[in-house]
């Protein structure tokens, strides 16, 4: 297990690190997943989706301070949002706990933070990226999803829908999460609430006008049992979900267009 803080310290101070791990049915997983952290992280959140597997009960037996989080809604994007946003770390990492992402990784993230990122996005496409468990089908979904988002937003991102990054909490405020409580007889999750999330995240911090580092990372196949993506479904989500933050940042931008508008337009002497 490698140590999260490397060479790349902050002048300031040590930042505290919390690792936000959504797990659904993972009892089999966990065990791996929770040895291999490194031994200085300061919090595991581990949400519960309801899991009959007993994957709280490994969970708690294996790390007994590990802080167990119940999920409010349905969906691995809400299991994130309410682990996101009761993280009490300065930094927070989110990973899958299937055993694709292998936690040695961390401390990339991290150091990519100290130097001066404020999002630490993992990539499976740049150089030192690679992945064991995408079929050609999902390949290119990806690369599609991928050249649609950057034409949204005028970035340049290499990977778009992969779960393991990081960010500093100061900045969650800004990204407006939607961590509310369900609706009784809600049917379904809301939006963001899926596997969408990345997207949706991707989105935010891309409006928010945060400094974004990508960080090459492998993705390893899952350890045991079946993911829970559905590649048309959760795909046609995240294709109107780039469409949605893309607007969505466009009124965002007027709103704060207008005001200034407003204020040089009142300044203006009389007769001009």
């Amino acid at each position: 297990m490698s140590p999260l803080v490397t060479s790349h310290e902050t002048s300031l101070r040590t930042p505290r690190v919390s690792v936000v791990i959504p797990a659904l049915n993972e009892a089999r997983n966990l065990p791996h997943v929770l040895a291999a952290l490194p031994p200085d992280v300061f919090e595991v959140l581990v949400v519960d989706g309801e899991s009959v597997d007993g994957t709280m009960e490994v969970a708690r037996r294996l790390r007994p301070d590990v802080r167990v989080v119940h999920q409010n809604r349905r969906g691995k994007g809400n299991a994130l949002t309410c682990g996101l946003t009761v993280a009490r770390g300065d930094i927070v990492v989110t990973m899958d706990a299937d055993g694709s992402n292998d936690p040695a990784e961390i401390p990339r993230f991290v150091a990519a933070l100290l130097a001066g990122a404020d999002f630490a996005k993992g990539t499976r496409f740049a150089a030192g990226g690679g992945s064991a468990d995408l079929t050609w089908v999902r390949r290119t979904g990806n690369l599609v999803l991928i050249g649609l988002f950057n034409a949204a937003f005028g970035t340049r991102f290499t990977d778009l829908c992969y779960g393991f990054n990081a960010l500093w909490t100061d900045h969650l405020a800004a990204l407006e999460l939607d961590a509310a409580p369900g609706a009784g007889g809600e049917e379904g999750p809301v939006w963001g609430d899926g596997f969408e999330f990345e997207t949706l995240l991707a989105g935010r911090v891309s409006g928010a006008g945060l400094r974004i580092a990508e960080v090459p990372s492998f993705e390893h196949r899952r350890l045991f049992g079946v993911s829970k993506l559905r590649a048309v479904p959760d795909g046609l989500r995240i294709v109107r979900t780039i469409f949605r933050e893309r607007c969505r940042t466009e009124q965002d931008e007027l709103d704060r267009a207008l005001p200034a508008a407003l204020d040089r337009s009142l300044s203006l002497p009389e007769g001009r």
